[in-house]
């Protein structure tokens, strides 16, 4: 199967100027980023791994400037995206209108605390929604 949601783990060692979804300024810090790929995901996350590519979603930016700290890949017919956004949403601040312009979210990007705490809500939403790889 290659198709399902990813998660990219994206530290910025300085402040980003973004433009899109609006002119934004990202401080420096710890970010994750909830994305899904039906059609490609292996395809999806090397594109999000090259560092000069073409700026087509919002996170393209993120990518160029910032350093991918871990890029998971959560293969399965279900599209967890949304699930996932609002899940983390409860813990972290969320970048507002970032990549989800298809969703009904309020954002796919958030800005974390510390490696730690990303990993702990990471294990809490797969001990509660246990059936993902429907």
């Amino acid at each position: 199967m290659n198709r399902g949601t990813y998660v990219i783990l994206i530290k910025l060692t300085s402040s980003v100027d973004i433009s899109r979804p609006r002119n934004m300024k990202l401080p420096e810090g710890l970010y994750v980023y909830v994305g899904s790929a039906m059609n490609s995901l292996t395809g999806r996350l090397r594109r999000h791994l090259k560092k000069k590519k073409k700026i087509h979603w919002h996170i393209d930016q993120l990518t160029e400037m910032g350093d991918i700290i871990l890029l998971i890949g959560i293969p399965g017919r279900s599209k967890l995206e949304e699930k996932l956004s609002r899940f983390l949403s409860e813990y972290f601040q969320v970048i507002k209108g970032f990549g989800s312009s298809d969703l009904k979210v309020d954002g796919n990007l958030f800005k974390v605390n510390s490696f730690s705490s990303f990993f702990g809500a990471f294990q809490m939403f797969f001990e509660k929604f246990n059936d993902f790889s429907k």
